[in-house]
């Protein structure tokens, strides 16, 4: 075997009676000192990593040349192998159904099926299925878990049967809590010490909000399917070398102010500087202020500031963390002792420390104000001191993300109905939703506890929650119970109807469930504004529930302040938050707990034997989980009759020997499109339309639109997925008139859906590709909308340009990308769609090789070859990523 690229730079440090090995990095090149400490972690992972092949020299010197090579225009390609994957149910089912059908793919092809585990260790946390349909019992939480149960029984029996089937592989079971959550409590290593080797953590996830572990000082974002598949197979993913912006933190947060609004103030203000596809590395002395827990919250909600990372070197407080969350002492002692040797130990006082970033923003912790954001944007902003004239604008602004554009003589519309009995009125601005949700908030015990204190200030001042708003407490894991418990709380914030309700990402991803339905009735009877108050990280119109029109992202106390006034255009400082039965106005500021207040709670009660407790069995999971009868065995014995979980045909006639690259010969267009096709024209998420091919499908098996459920809970189902590929109804297609999912099956002339014209196409023998603008595949990244082309016999696509990581993604499931030359287009050269197209694909085929393309109308035109990397032709040959892997693993 050959040497290691970087050996002589290997030394060791000994642990008691253990002697680990680890890569010097200040000794490979001294610009490694002035490196933001984010870029570090990518720099450790392109040395160790280095075969010179998935990860090359070229990587690890670009990586250390980072001042430079960040401002080359059009980015430089990096190859970086995280550490770790981490899934949540919604995402991690496809994958696990990947693995399954790469099991009997190797075991036809006369392989060890066993061999088929992830290579990189895994976590998936099955958090994304619970609803919010009961609420202020006692039993709230279990009765939730059991229609969760009944709701998800396919998927749920799936996923135990992969937690018993798979290595290195850790499920955790419903109910435990919300996956980012758990990730910072217990599944984060920070330092791996993985046989002899340490090395930095790092992970992808298939969670746009896995940045929260950027708050532990742990590198981290979200990624599409096929990407995190690709990573827990053990290669390595493409990103650019970005930019990173280093964001100064002073001065102190006052006594009154939280961390949810701190972050409220971060995302207004990176949305506004503009740091998409960058990172962002917090430094400054105002850091060491905050806790690991107000730091994760600010890393939880970098998807909504929009950049790549939001990161938090680890100093002397992430350490603490560990030892609070129980990850042991002698644990805690070597990782800080690699951290020192290779300078990324972090002291947020020593401004000699600060490394050289693409630029510098400030921001002074005592500005920061009690704030929410809303009401249909995360990073809107508004100080709770000038939210009663905020919403009062937006009722009379003109319709967009601050306005509803109603008329003046709509402005005091009421709403009387009745509720139990007794009659309410409802009017714009009323609260009918007031949930404390998510990791966001509910994975610090600052803000929680500062809830729970307010709330029994609240009822000792006599206030109370009218009964139709749906108040809903569901903690991302069981240590918050715990503590809320233990510090006595918990009975305020029930008599106020903060029950658990279980415990999961409810309400913050819209599974908010029903509302009563005389609340719903008065609402759509008078067209009311209604809103929705939550401490979660989005607010998008129509997320959190149809009826609340409008929506504020909050900190837990703000939410339960809300509640108990019932409405939002309330001015807290001049206004009475309520009136108890002695007549006696009660205002916020009488029963807000200070920052000092929630300290010394939080010090007494949040202690490391509660996640030890907690955390022991945390692969045990719920009665319900335990008593699931799951399949034995090494295979899955697919149902056939399931609508959620199918055998994938990725591998349907595969065989051992690779084939030889073939040209696409006579290809039709399936569809001509424009620009900025994003993953969700290709591959929707949301709900099955009853008139779509997906939908007859779902009928012809007995069920009614009413179980249809999304595309989302279906994408364990190639069959449903499939026929929602392109089911987006504002697709534009230009071989058609109309806006739809529509296309023309070019021989015949005739219109079809676009499943049901590819399906005719296939038993025609007719490839396919598509012809389409800039930006092909723009938006989140998802692996539906590579694997659904695939399975519509989509060969090729055309592009003007590709969104880096679909490209990708389609060079993955074996499909060849290919640009026009620049300043061409599919208009510019006359094409029309109605031709065949010939693409000559040899079998030494180069990466961005040029090729000419034929039609059989005389027209021709030259494209460049997007297999950028000869791991793209590598992929390419075997027919993509899984199948290259199920023949590495017959070797």
């Amino acid at each position: 075997m050959a040497e290691h690229p970087y050996q002589k730079y290997i030394k060791t440090v000994a642990d008691g009676d253990k002697t680990y090995k680890y890569f010097d990095l200040p000794q490979i090149n001294s610009k490694y000192e002035k490196l933001p400490y984010s870029i570090r972690v990518l720099v450790e992972s392109a040395v160790r990593n280095c075969d010179n092949f998935q990860v090359t020299t070229k990587d690890v010197e670009n990586a250390f040349d980072w001042a430079e090579k960040q401002k080359v225009e059009g980015g430089v390609e990096f190859a970086f192998k995280p550490a770790r994957v981490i899934l949540q149910d919604f995402t991690g089912v496809p994958a696990v159904v990947d693995f399954a059908a790469m099991r009997d793919a190797v075991k036809s092809l006369n392989g060890d099926p066993e061999k088929i585990n992830p290579i990189c260790p895994s976590d998936l946390v099955i958090d994304h299925s619970v609803q919010v349909d009961f609420v202020r019992t006692s039993d709230a939480a279990e009765k939730n878990e059991q229609l969760e149960f009944e709701r998800n029984k396919e998927r749920f029996t799936f996923l135990k049967w992969g937690a018993k089937a798979f290595q290195n592989m850790l499920i955790v079971p419903p109910g435990s809590g919300i996956v980012h959550q758990i990730n910072l409590e217990h599944l984060a290593r920070v330092v791996f010490m993985d046989g002899d080797t340490l090395y930095p953590d790092s992970v992808v996830g298939t969670d746009s909000h896995t940045t929260m572990i950027n708050g532990l000082g742990v590198v981290g974002w979200g990624v599409g399917g096929i990407e995190a598949e690709a990573v827990m197979l053990g290669q390595a993913i493409s990103m650019l070398l970005p930019e990173v912006v280093g964001y100064k933190i002073v001065g102190k947060l006052n006594q009154y102010a939280t961390s949810t609004d701190l972050v409220l103030t971060i995302t207004k203000h990176l949305r506004q500087l503009g740091v998409v596809g960058k990172f962002v590395e917090f430094f400054g002395p105002g850091v060491a202020e905050l806790s690991i827990a107000d730091r994760a919250t600010i890393s939880n909600m970098c998807p909504e500031y929009g950049a790549t990372v939001g990161f938090f070197p680890i100093d002397v407080n992430s350490l603490n963390y560990l030892r609070q969350t129980n990850r042991g002492e002698r644990k805690v002692q070597l990782i800080e002792k690699y951290l020192k040797l290779t300078n990324m130990l972090r002291d947020f006082n020593n401004a000699d420390q600060d490394p050289v970033f693409t630029q510098v923003v400030e921001l002074d912790l005592s500005t920061v104000v009690s704030s929410v954001s809303g009401p249909k944007r995360p990073h809107d902003r508004v100080s709770v001191s000038d939210m009663k004239q905020d919403f009062l604008s937006c009722l009379t602004n003109k319709v967009g993300f601050k306005g509803y554009g109603l008329a003046a003589d709509k402005l005091d519309v009421t709403a009387p109905f009745v509720y139990e009995g007794k009659e309410y009125t409802l009017r714009h601005g009323s609260v009918v939703i007031a949930a404390i949700t998510s990791c966001t908030n509910t994975s610090n015990p600052s803000v929680m506890l500062g809830a729970g204190l307010l709330a029994k200030k609240a009822v000792e001042a006599g206030l109370s929650v009218d009964p139709y708003i749906k108040t809903s407490l569901s903690p991302g894991s069981g240590v918050v119970t715990y503590y809320l418990r233990e510090s006595g709380v918990v009975p305020y914030l029930t008599a106020l109807g903060f029950d658990t309700v279980g415990f999961g990402c409810m309400t913050c991803i819209g599974n908010s469930g029903p509302l009563p339905d005389p609340v719903v009735a008065a609402i759509e009877k008078h067209e009311l504004v209604c809103c929705g108050v939550l401490s979660g990280n989005r607010n998008f119109e129509g997320r959190i529930h149809p009826n609340t029109r409008a929506n504020y992202l909050a900190s837990p106390l703000l939410v339960i302040a809300y509640a108990i006034a019932g409405r939002v255009d309330i001015d807290f400082k001049t206004e009475p938050i309520g009136i108890n039965a002695d007549g006696k106005k009660i205002f916020l500021e009488n029963i807000w707990p200070s920052r000092s207040e929630i300290q010394e709670v939080e010090e007494k009660y949040v202690i490391p034997s509660m996640f030890h407790e907690v955390y022991a069995c945390i692969e045990n999971g719920s009665n319900s989980w335990q008593s699931l009868v799951a399949p034995e065995g090494q295979l899955y014995p697919w149902d056939t009759s399931s609508t959620y979980i199918k055998k994938p045909p990725f591998f349907d006639g595969m065989t051992k020997d690779l084939p030889s690259p073939k040209p696409i010969e006579n290809a039709h267009v399936l569809l001509l499109l424009g620009d900025s096709v994003t993953t969700d024209h290709i591959s929707p998420a949301g709900s099955i339309a009853r008139n779509s091919p997906a939908a007859r499908y779902l009928a012809e098996r007995g069920l009614t639109p009413r179980d249809f459920n999304s595309y989302g809970s279906r994408r364990g189902n190639d069959d449903i997925m499939a026929r929602g590929t392109f089911a987006n109804i504002r697709l534009v297609n230009k071989l058609v008139d109309k806006t739809g999912p529509r296309t023309k099956h070019i021989p015949s002339g005739q219109e079809y859906d676009i499943f049901d014209a590819a399906q005719i196409y296939a038993k025609e023998n007719n490839p396919l590709i598509l012809i389409v603008g800039k930006e092909y595949g723009s938006g989140s990244s998802r692996d539906w909308a590579a694997k659904g082309p695939f399975l519509l016999g989509v060969k090729a696509v055309i592009a003007e340009s590709f969104e880096r990581i679909h490209r990708s993604n389609l060079v993955g499931m074996g499909i060849v990308p290919l640009q026009f030359l620049p300043g061409e287009n599919a208009e510019s050269l006359k094409l029309t769609g109605h031709e065949k197209y010939t693409i000559p694909i040899s079998p030494d085929i180069k990466p961005l090789q040029k090729i000419t393309v034929t039609t059989d109308s005389g027209k021709s035109f030259t494209v460049i070859v997007r297999f950028d990397t000869e791991v793209d032709l590598l992929y390419f040959h075997h027919g993509g990523i899984l199948n290259y892997m199920v023949r590495k693993m017959l070797k």
